[in-house]
C-alpha cells in the first residue's frame, strides 16, 4: 500500500518508534529511523522487511539537527511522505521539585520537535497534494497524571498541534492525527515497573499488575505493534478524511 513513499520516524530505534516504522515498512515504505542507542540493530529490522532504510541520530532538542535529518531524508529518498513524530522522555517530580534543565528538555523533545519536523515536511507533502503526519502524543495528552508535569503540559501541546495542523491543510491531501496510547511495555514504561517493584519489594509481575490496575481497566499494556498498525490505518485511502483527531489507545483508560 505504501510502495515508494518515504516514512521518516523519530525515536525509533526501540519501543513504539520501531513498531511503527516496522508495520509501515511491511507496507512497503522506506523508512527513515532517527534515535540514541544502536542503530545497526533496528536497521537490520526494517530492512528484513524488504524495504530501504537509513539512520540519522540527530538530537531532537536541537533545532539544527532536526534540519540536517529532514535535508538527509530528502536526499535518501527524494522527500518525506509519512512523518512520524515519536521523540519522547521522561521525568517525575513534583512541580515545586522539577529540575528547570528537564522541563525544557521534554519540552523541546516531546513537543518542540514535532513542530520543528512538521513545518519542515510540509511543503513537499503539499505540493504533491498526499502526506501524513502522525505525532505519537499519549493518555496523558487527554488526561493529567501527578508528578508529571512537563510530559503532561508537552503531550497536550502535541494534541493541540495536531489539531492546528490538521485544520491548515484540511482542503488538501494532507492529513494530521495524534495517536494516544496508554501503557505500553517500552524500556521508559519498564523502568517504572522496576522502580516500582524495588521501592514495594513486588516481583516484577506483581509491579506490572499494579502499574496496569493504577490506571488501564483492560489490565494489558498496548503493544508497538497495535500502535503500528493504527498508523497504517492512517495512512490507508480509509483514513483519509480523518483529520485532527487524538485516538486513544489505552484500554479504557479515558473512559473511566
Amino acid at each position: 500500500m505504501l510502495k515508494n513513499k518515504t516514512a521518516l520516524v523519530t525515536g525509533s530505534t526501540s519501543g513504539i518508534g520501531l513498531g511503527i516504522a516496522k508495520a509501515l515498512a511491511r507496507q512497503g515504505a522506506n523508512i527513515v529511523l532517527n534515535g540514541f542507542g544502536d542503530a545497526e540493530g533496528p536497521k537490520a529490522e526494517v530492512a528484513a522487511l524488504g524495504v530501504q532504510v537509513a539512520y540519522h541520530g540527530a538530537d531532537m532538542s536541537k533545532v539544527s539537527e532536526i534540519e540536517d535529518m529532514m535535508k538527509f531524508a530528502a536526499a535518501q529518498f527524494g522527500q518525506v511522505d509519512i512523518l512520524v513524530n515519536n521523540a519522547g522522555i521522561q521525568h517525575v517530580a513534583r512541580v515545586e521539585d522539577f529540575p528547570v534543565e528537564k522541563w525544557d528538555a521534554i519540552i523541546a523533545i516531546n513537543l518542540s520537535s514535532a513542530f520543528h519536523a512538521s513545518r519542515l515536511a510540509l511543503p513537499a507533502m503539499r505540493a504533491a497534494n498526499w502526506g501524513r503526519i502522525i505525532n505519537v502524543a499519549s493518555v496523558h495528552g487527554l488526561v493529567g497524571s501527578a508528578e508529571k508535569s512537563a510530559y503532561v503540559a508537552a503531550k497536550h501541546g502535541v494534541v493541540g498541534l495536531t489539531k492546528v495542523t490538521a485544520l491548515e491543510n484540511a482542503t488538501t491531501g494532507v492529513t494530521c492525527n495524534a495517536i494516544c496510547p496508554g501503557w505500553v511495555l517500552t524500556p521508559l514504561v519498564q523502568k517504572q515497573v522496576d522502580a516500582k517493584a524495588a521501592a514495594l519489594g513486588l516481583s516484577n509481575e506483581d509491579a506490572k499488575k499494579l502499574l496496569l490496575g493504577e490506571k488501564e481497566p483492560s489490565m494489558q499494556f498496548t503493544t508497538p505493534e497495535e500502535l503500528g498498525e493504527l498508523a497504517v490505518f492512517f495512512c490507508s485511502p480509509a483514513g483519509n478524511n480523518v483529520r485532527g483527531v487524538a485516538w486513544n489507545m489505552d484500554g479504557g483508560w479515558t473512559a473511566q
